[in-house]
């Protein structure tokens, strides 16, 4: 269920003329995003450490590759391209980088939206956390529900789009 959402994401990034800026790896499902975008004729951006480089984890067929040092500038220059965050289930660094993102703008770094597709509830208890992190007065409530999420990445990319058409000037 995990590729086919990522599968769909990437086509509908494509067909939408939305470019993708990832972490540049040719495998899981970043591969496969990346993958799917760039069948569907999309523009794709990589940004991967030397590091994972050297581990032959790039993508080859993307439409640019950027080499980066390391993973605090791959995020900066991701979190400077991008108009938007979007997190499909993953691991440790999905949650790693999608916290940065929203943590971010909390405190006023950027006001992009941060998205989840939340496919077969794979993120309800990630955000059941965030729930009682706003309940034990942890979090404030705005942060937790500026958090768009959707089971469906076409609704989820409509409302992300309307965000960041709302914040443009």
């Amino acid at each position: 269920a995990y590729a086919v959402a990522a599968r769909q994401v990437g086509g509908l990034l494509a067909r939408r003329g939305i470019g993708l800026v990832f972490g540049g790896g040719r495998i899981g499902l970043m591969g496969v995003l990346a993958d799917s975008a760039l069948e569907g004729g999309g523009d794709v951006i990589g940004v991967i450490p030397e590091a994972l480089v050297a581990m032959e984890q790039a993508h080859a067929g993307l439409t640019r590759l950027h080499v980066v040092r390391d993973m605090h500038e791959r995020k900066a220059l991701m979190h400077d391209s991008a108009q938007a965050f979007l997190a499909l289930p993953g691991g440790i660094g999905t949650f790693e980088e999608f916290c940065e993102a929203l943590t971010w703008s909390a405190i006023g770094y950027h006001s992009k939206p941060c998205g989840l597709l939340d496919v077969d509830g794979y993120f309800e208890p990630f955000l059941a956390m965030l729930d009682h992190a706003v309940t034990e007065g942890f979090l404030d409530p705005a942060v937790r529900s500026s958090i768009v999420v959707d089971r469906d990445a076409g609704r989820l990319l409509d409302r992300l789009a309307r965000v960041v058409a709302a914040e443009s000037p």
